[in-house]
């Protein structure tokens, strides 16, 4: 059992110094070596995690979104919040994230074109990653509506809504290198009070 506990404890140290590379040098520029420089570890021992460069990258960004996921849900679960200021506070958490790690976005446009030029669709990559993201919105929509807090809007089209928020992150970001995190908090904390149901 020891064995299993280090070995994932090595492999998630491997995948978060990699990212760091990653997003200081770009994907391009990471090599299998300087990976396993950084992590301290021979390429040799890198290819016991890893097979190469590409699925060291891929892995990376799942576990940085499995701690984001891990974050939301335990707002989500948190019952003494209530579900506008719970919907507040998980797409605000998933704005930060976005900001916090801004140096992603401009390695991740780059890399999602060029596997596109080698027949890969990029859309259902991004898809696959987001799919958990648009769940967790919908889980407090109609948390909201069932409890009365939000007004009986279409679910999808304000998921959409909250959703394009992130994109619009996403985008500013990686194409305009442009983030202002109070602007995009005012424009969700007006969102959420449009669909709250009045309480005086």
């Amino acid at each position: 059992m020891a064995i299993v506990v280090e070995h994932d404890k090595r492999k998630s140290e491997i995948l978060e110094k990699s990212l760091e590379l990653f997003c200081s040098e770009g994907f391009d520029d990471v090599t299998f070596q300087k990976i396993a420089d950084a992590c301290g570890v021979t390429r040799t021992t890198l290819y016991i995690y890893f097979k190469n460069k590409q699925e060291i990258f891929v892995w990376s960004i799942r576990h940085l979104t499995n701690r984001i996921e891990k974050e939301l849900l335990e707002i989500i679960e948190d019952e003494t919040i209530p579900p506008d200021e719970c919907l507040k506070k998980v797409v605000c958490c998933i704005v930060s994230e976005c900001g916090a790690h801004y140096r992603l976005f401009k390695v991740l446009l780059p890399y999602l074109l060029s596997i596109e030029k080698s027949g890969i669709n990029p859309g259902e990559r991004v898809r696959r990653r987001v799919i958990r993201i648009k769940h967790f919105l919908n889980m407090i929509i109609i948390n909201g509506q069932n409890a009365g807090v939000f007004k009986k809007v279409p679910i999808k089209v304000v998921n959409d809504m909250f959703y394009s928020m992130i994109e619009t992150t996403m985008y500013r970001i990686a194409i305009m290198d442009k983030f202002d995190v109070k602007e995009i908090f005012d424009v969700v904390n007006l969102c959420v009070d449009g669909i709250t149901i009045s309480r005086s």
